[in-house]
């Protein structure tokens, strides 16, 4: 039985949704208006390659607040929607915005090599990072947060598409998963959360 392509998405979704049940009930010292999932999500940990072809790990990245989100760079749709919107919220919060780096991991490998993320991710925002790695290592890190992909059938002249999970997960500047955004999320909500984490001590 073939399902549509939007219920493939729903049912991607299921064990995120999971998580947010989750959080409803966790209460954090900062006023997050976004989904809270501190203490719900493990911490950033990752072994990958960036887009300039070095092989880097969450540690490589500490000190920043980061905006983990997966996709690739052939997506349609939700992924240049999500990375315009990005932009903007960092563009918001102005001169702070240069201790964010939003984390871009690619979902398809084997057409998303460093020097094509590169040129991708740039095209949005000189703080994005464009990652990949063996098929491997990107499933665990799927699997670590909770998020899905599943590649479609190709099509008669080769290509395909990519159904994931749309979340963005953000981490503070330990690594530690602190809130949930959508491309759906209100932009404000975002640059709120983001400001309260670039603001504040990471250990609070």
């Amino acid at each position: 039985m073939k399902f549509p392509r939007l219920l493939r998405l729903a049912l991607l979704l299921l064990p995120l949704a999971g998580a947010l049940l989750l959080s409803a009930c966790h209460r954090d010292t900062l006023p997050f208006k976004l989904t809270n999932i501190s203490g719900h999500m493990p911490d950033l940990a990752f072994q990958l390659t960036d887009d300039n072809g070095k092989a880097v790990s969450a540690a490589d990245y500490r000190g920043k607040v980061l905006l983990l989100y997966f996709g690739y760079t052939h997506c349609p749709d939700v992924c240049p929607l999500t990375l315009a919107q990005l932009h903007v919220a960092l563009q918001k919060l102005g001169k702070p915005a240069d201790d964010v780096r939003i984390l871009f991991v690619s979902v398809d490998p084997a057409r998303d090599t460093p020097a094509v993320l590169h040129a991708y991710v740039n095209a949005f925002d000189k703080r994005a990072v464009g990652l990949t790695g063996s098929p491997r290592a990107i499933e665990a890190l799927s699997k670590r947060y909770r998020s899905a992909f599943t590649r479609e059938p190709s099509s008669k002249d080769g290509n395909y598409e990519v159904t994931h999970s749309s979340a963005i997960y953000v981490f503070d500047r330990d690594g530690r998963a602190r809130v949930l955004s959508t491309p759906g999320t209100p932009q404000e909500d975002l640059v709120h959360d983001l400001q309260l984490l670039l603001g504040s001590e990471a250990s609070a």
